[in-house]
């Protein structure tokens, strides 16, 4: 089964290199999930985005963290508690290491990529439980060559937000890749046009973006849009999506410690 929560990631350049003034260290963002359930828009779940200052020997980054746990009368129903972070380069946003843990409805993955920007490798373990081993676990070790530019989901949604699409043109478009279960996947985001719309944190101009994938993930070539606020944050605060089983929304509930 498809990772709920890598589908919401997926429903979030126009310049080819940006630094970050979007965001910072300390903020959080905080969304509601809602699926098409017999016909009705029906929340099922919460997910956050948040950012940290992480220090090492050699250097300090920010930590990009996203999580989604289903709302409590929906656990019986299809329990989801999903972890993905991304430990990046705080103004370019270049990933260093990538984690993703995830449990949904009995099925658990666990990700970890390591990359070394300099060879483009990237050290891959894919982890999942088995009844074969005396540990419960099954683990495969990987190294993978990565195109130039090769990102993680988590590290690719706040790069995004690090462009200065005020300079685009309505139309425009560009291909990112995506490093997801160990296979580069091309993503593509086009400027459709500035619009207004009604949010839990006010009325807000936004950049809307139609969002493409070179694979079976999102369906449809005209149901999957991200909304970002056209201010210098430029916050994620509506996306819609369509996958084989349904369709669904990301809303924003709040937004705190933005940078501008």
């Amino acid at each position: 089964m498809k990772s709920y929560f890598s589908i919401l990631l997926f429903s979030f350049a126009f310049i080819l290199s940006a630094q970050n003034n979007a965001f910072k260290a300390g903020e959080k963002l905080s969304f509601t999930a809602s699926y098409n359930m017999s016909g009705l828009m029906t929340d099922i779940a919460q997910v956050t985005m948040e950012t940290s200052e992480v220090k090492t020997k050699s250097s300090t980054l920010l930590r990009l963290k996203c999580s989604a746990t289903t709302y409590k009368k929906w656990d019986g129903f299809f329990k989801v508690r999903d972890l993905y972070e991304s430990y990046v380069n705080p103004k370019t946003v270049i990933p260093y290491l990538y984690k993703r843990d995830i449990s949904e409805g009995g099925y658990y993955k666990y990700v970890k990529y390591n990359f070394n920007q300099k060879t483009k490798n990237v050290k891959s373990l894919i982890r999942k439980k088995t009844k074969n081993t005396e540990s419960g676990f099954w683990d495969q070790n990987n190294t993978i060559k990565i195109k130039s530019g090769t990102r993680d989901i988590v590290s690719t949604i706040y790069y995004l937000r690090s462009l200065d699409i005020k300079k685009a043109p309505v139309g425009a478009s560009d291909t990112f890749v995506v490093l997801f279960d160990n296979k580069e996947t091309k993503f593509s985001f086009t400027y459709v046009k500035k619009e207004t719309i009604d949010t839990a944190i006010g009325r807000k101009e936004c950049y809307k973006l139609k969002i493409s994938v070179a694979n079976d993930v999102l369906k449809g070539s005209n149901n999957n849009f991200l909304w970002l606020t056209a201010d210098e944050n430029k916050i994620p605060v509506f996306a819609k999506f369509k996958v084989a089983v349904g369709n669904g929304e990301l809303k924003i509930k709040s937004a705190t410690g933005l940078k501008n």
